[in-house]
């Protein structure tokens, strides 16, 4: 199904289909590849100078491929918990990740236990390696929210905001895809600066934190109530309460640390 795509005040418009090509009677969507794209552009960036903060290449590499499937099966466990009505004529399609249903806060979950876990394994600094890869997490979640763009899905409430977005001549509303996109390159423009200054370990991931979770706060609030998964129904959704939890987490983490006497692994 190709989709009718326009920003009326800027005077775009765009014919879109979520299918980029297909081989044979399988089609390819444009949001697999658009987030694939950013998982390997997040490896990229990492990888750059990893190995002058502390760790090597191959760790990142393992890291990351970890994490890739750690944080799938986190982002779909997340989702089908605070969706279990949507289940529950067939439990068959809980396995059915194909078909949508993924939540980026259990992505980002399930990455960082796999982590975690790897690197209590291989005897790494945990902080300083949640430092050096959150980076390449804030860019491919900058990347990969494209692909909402493609599917014409997880949009705001109607607006007469100049970058109101059409859906098939429909009422122009709030493309919350491209606010978060552009909030994440910010923040990851953000940190790469700041992780040249950190003083102390886990500095850089607890701003990452920060720094994601007060602009998903904000966009959970445009955001059209059939995107939002509620943990009270109609009043509270579980991602805003999740986002002020983070908060409270990493401001009380960051004071915390500054406080500590460690010292944080330094440029050589």
């Amino acid at each position: 199904m190709t989709n009718f795509i326009s920003f009326p005040k800027l005077g775009i418009n765009m014919n879109l289909s979520p299918v980029a090509f297909s081989i044979g009677e399988k089609s390819v969507y444009w949001y697999a590849l658009i987030i694939l794209f950013g998982f390997l552009m997040g490896i990229l960036i990492v990888t750059l100078d990893c190995e002058k903060r502390g760790l090597k290449k191959d760790n990142t590499l393992d890291i990351a491929i970890y994490g890739l499937v750690a944080g799938i099966l986190g982002a779909r466990i997340y989702y089908v918990l605070f969706s279990l009505d949507e289940f529950r004529d067939n439990w068959l399609s809980v396995f059915y990740i194909w078909e949508g249903g993924l939540a980026i806060y259990g992505g980002i979950i399930g990455a960082v236990i796999s982590t975690f876990i790897y690197c209590k394994i291989k005897k790494l600094n945990v902080l300083n390696v949640f430092d050096i890869c959150c980076v390449g997490l804030l860019l491919g979640q900058a990347i990969g929210r494209w692909g909402n763009f493609f599917n014409c899905e997880v949009y705001g409430r109607p607006t007469e905001f100049f970058l109101g977005m059409s859906i098939n001549s429909g009422a122009p509303v709030h493309p919350l895809f491209l606010y978060e996109s552009l909030w994440n390159f910010a923040g990851v423009i953000f940190l790469c600066i700041l992780r040249n200054h950190k003083k102390r370990n886990g500095e850089i991931f607890l701003c990452y934190i920060l720094w994601y979770s007060v602009g998903r706060l904000a966009l959970e609030g445009m955001r059209n109530t059939r995107y939002i998964l509620y943990l009270i129904p109609n009043v509270l959704g579980i991602s805003q309460f999740v986002a002020g939890l983070l908060i409270i987490i990493s401001v009380a983490g960051l004071i915390y640390i500054s406080k500590s006497k460690k010292e944080c692994f330094l440029i050589k």
